[in-house]
């Protein structure tokens, strides 16, 4: 399953967006390091399920709309020299090793300081924390490096030695796979003796390692109450920025989980369906006006766009009846997998099952009923049977 991490200054709204994703029951407060350990939960991102395609939906979407699970990680915020150990930093930045895509929740509305303090709105500049999360987390991987370089350069007296294979054991401890090494390695310029480097050698590796491993997207927190300029001057920035409302969406999810209005997370309007309050009526037209002027609440989008464009990865709904699209007991399109963009069908045979994946025959295209060729790259939506050997 695809981690997703929730990261940023303590206090800009990380644990409400955490909640209104998942639905968890945490502590959600309006002062600095209200979360300690980290919150791991479930959440999902949006598609189109391919039943649409078909006379009737299943059952495993709602009303053709498909949600895929991913894992939510909601760690302790981050404070200027986290890196270094201050605040909650060693520990948050231990979290996100095993984060696949990274999102920075900035406080757009500027009434948090760099600690995540209270100040009066619009008073602090959001875009202090655009490359804050970015610089954190390199340094501390550089840190990493720093403190296990003199073992490197041990290991260079060998005859052996190389020092691709010596960065390999010290970079897959942080969540670098020997391949993401290698293409990183490729792209620099470095001296083959370890004893050469400077800082600046091992700040540029680490920095070149979070860009390829830890992608980051931001979201500008609190649009409802954010000075129009700060959402100007963030999206200036260049940076992929998603404008959100977390306490939007937690009211909507949590007003649909009572029955009081029709929303599915990702919807650009809802309904009341329900009794209400002239006062909750009130707030949800206010969250309706926001939603109608930012295209939804920006959860679902931030979720959707880490996945889908930062990670690139697709959607392939696996069959075992390519006429009926069933697994078998009946079930229709009972799977969907979220694969890197590129994924063959002997990957996604992988993906459901390392036996199915060794035993792996060949697929068949279930929409155009014939066998896909082993290097054919799927496809969002793809339905696909998968012969194997194993059963």
């Amino acid at each position: 399953m695809l981690s997703l991490a929730l990261a940023g200054k303590p206090n800009a709204g990380k644990s409400t967006f955490y909640t209104a994703a998942t639905l968890a029951d945490v502590d959600v407060a309006n002062y600095p390091f209200t979360t300690i350990d980290a919150n791991r939960g479930i959440s999902y991102v949006r598609t189109r399920c391919p039943c649409l395609d078909r006379d009737e939906r299943c059952e495993n979407c709602e009303g053709g709309v498909r949600y895929v699970a991913v894992e939510l990680v909601d760690v302790a915020g981050l404070v200027p020299g986290a890196h270094e150990g201050r605040g909650l930093g060693n520990q948050f930045l231990d979290e996100l090793t095993n984060a696949d895509a990274i999102i920075n929740v900035v406080d757009a509305s500027g009434g948090t300081n760099a600690e995540g303090e209270p100040v009066e709105v619009g008073s602090f500049d959001p875009v202090e924390e655009v490359d804050f999360i970015e610089d954190e987390l390199e340094r501390w991987l550089a840190g990493i490096i720093d403190r296990n370089w003199e073992s490197v350069i041990r290991k260079s007296r060998s005859p052996d030695f190389d020092l691709d294979d010596a960065l390999s054991d010290l970079l897959t401890g942080v969540g670098a796979s020997e391949y993401d090494i290698a293409v990183v390695l490729r792209q620099l310029e470095y001296s083959a003796n370890p004893q050469e480097w400077t800082d600046d050698d091992r700040l540029t590796l680490a920095r070149a390692i979070r860009q390829r491993t830890k992608p980051i997207i931001l979201v500008a927190n609190k649009m409802d109450i954010a000075p129009d300029e700060n959402l100007e001057r963030l999206e200036a920035t260049g940076k992929p920025v998603i404008s959100a409302t977390a306490d939007g969406e937690l009211a909507l999810r949590r007003a649909a989980d009572a029955g009081v209005i029709s929303y599915h997370s990702g919807d650009d309007d809802f309904e009341i369906t329900g009794d209400v309050s002239g006062a909750q009526e009130k707030g949800l037209e206010r969250i309706r006006g926001l939603m109608d002027e930012f295209e939804g609440t920006g959860i679902q989008t931030a979720l959707n766009t880490a996945v889908y464009d930062l990670l690139d990865h697709i959607t392939v709904y696996p069959v075992q009846n390519e006429s009926k699209w069933t697994d078998g007991t009946g079930n229709v399109l009972p799977d969907a997998f979220l694969l890197p963009r590129g994924s063959t069908p002997r990957d996604l045979a992988y993906a459901v099952h390392s036996d199915i994946g060794d035993g792996y025959l060949h697929a068949v295209d279930a929409r155009a009923k014939r066998r896909i060729a082993e290097d054919h790259e799927l496809s969002e939506g793809d339905v696909v049977k998968i012969v194997s050997t194993a059963k």
